[in-house]
């Protein structure tokens, strides 16, 4: 079984700044892309920002400059700094992995629960 735990959400005022977390554990063979997505009140699941296994980056033009995804593959962990956080940020964030669980298996998805982060004037 694959888990992703989500951490860090919270309530914070407009230009405050929060840190998310997101592990992986379980049993798997390989994790390729990770990333955050999030989904406010009568919206889609946006894409938020994403990283390869070697660190490239890729961010929702809402957010640039303002967030930082980061990775630790020893730990199977993703972060995810938001700083200048605006009203708009207000939403349920996702950790998604893209992962194998054994070697010949295709990837998939995976999703955690969810964290809500809530922006205040």
């Amino acid at each position: 079984q694959v888990q992703l735990v989500e951490s860090g959400g919270g309530l914070v005022q407009a230009g405050g700044s929060l840190r998310l977390s997101c592990a992986a554990s379980g049993t798997f063979f390989r994790i390729n892309d990770m990333g955050w997505y999030r989904q406010a009140p009568g919206s889609p699941r946006d894409l938020v920002a994403t990283i390869t296994s070697t660190g490239i980056t890729n961010y929702a033009d809402s957010v640039l400059g303002r967030f930082t995804i980061s990775r630790d593959n020893a730990k199977n962990t993703i972060y995810l700094q938001m700083s200048s956080l605006k009203l708009e940020d207000t939403a349920v964030y996702y950790c998604n992995a893209q992962l194998r669980r054994f070697r010949i298996s295709s990837e998939r998805d995976y999703w955690g629960q969810g964290t809500q982060v809530t922006v205040s004037s």
